[in-house]
């Protein structure tokens, strides 16, 4: 069943999907190679507990860490360990936080020092996708106009793999509510978006194959053809005339932009787009 929401609970969704990119800001502010991705997780946690919230991940259907931190051919879902980040290495961290009853959701790829030039242009192509599908997302459109504009950008203009097993969701009292959200399909279909529907967008897209395969731990998704693959997440609100962009990227990207051991090259084939970010 679909939950909409009313402006009260737009607004502490709004103020723990904040949460959520303050800490994503708190981990680009300390990337850098030799951290170790479970010291990512660590910070993370911290963070999130010390604003008074709670990790949305920690122990949700089992998982064992507080963020999902995936590094170059792992998609999602990858659990922290003692791998410790390289030169040339991508990492995405999917975070989530639970505060005053609501969660918040989104996910970032960073990229760590020297990186090769056609996995920028991934990065920069998926976080591109994530706002083509984000203007989609108006009061009357359907699911499948959102799905349909990133996988034209990704796939069909640019040969990308879009995962098809995993999907964006909505978001409220629960971490993943309906409706589901793909980054692939057909304009005109699926559900009818309405004022109110809270969702994360999420393009997970492969810089070769969309296929994939799970790790024996159940949990981490890695790319057939072990090439690299770029995420990232907003949560939004469904509006009239335009959406409404909960989580901040702005405050990740200050943090990403003043540390030396980042990337950020990817930035100069980042597109325009029109959604409104607060």
């Amino acid at each position: 069943m679909i939950v909409y929401k009313s402006e009260e609970e737009i607004d502490r969704i709004r103020k723990s999907a904040r949460l959520v990119s303050l800490t994503l800001a708190e981990i680009a502010r300390h990337l850098k190679p030799g951290m170790a991705t479970r010291e990512i997780d660590l910070l993370a946690e911290a963070y999130i507990r010390e604003q008074g919230a709670i990790p949305s991940f920690k122990n949700y259907q089992g998982y064992p860490a507080s963020c999902c931190v995936s590094v170059n051919d792992r998609v999602v879902h990858g659990i922290p360990d003692a791998y410790k980040l390289r030169e040339g290495d991508i990492v995405s961290v999917d975070c989530g936080v639970l505060l005053d009853g609501f969660h918040g959701d989104s996910a970032y790829t960073f990229a760590i020092g020297r990186v090769d030039e056609a996995v920028l242009a991934l990065m920069a192509a998926t976080k591109t996708a994530l706002y083509r599908g984000i203007e989609q997302a108006i009061a009357g459109n359907r699911v499948g106009d959102i799905a349909f504009a990133i996988q034209q950008y990704t796939e069909k203009q640019r040969g990308y793999g879009v995962v098809r097993e995993l999907v964006g969701h909505g978001v409220g009292r629960e971490l993943h509510e309906e409706p589901q959200v793909p980054n692939y399909g057909k304009r005109g279909t699926g559900v009818v978006l309405r004022e109110g529907l809270v969702i994360a967008i999420e393009p997970m897209i492969n810089l070769g194959t969309r296929k994939i395969y799970y790790l024996d731990d159940g949990w981490t998704v890695v790319t057939q053809d072990h090439k690299p693959s770029a995420h990232y997440e907003h949560t939004i609100v469904v509006r009239k005339k335009k959406a409404e962009i909960l989580s901040d990227f702005s405050i990740v990207e200050e943090a990403e932009q003043n540390n030396p051991a980042l990337n950020t090259d990817y930035y100069r084939w980042v597109g325009e787009h029109e959604a409104v970010e607060h």
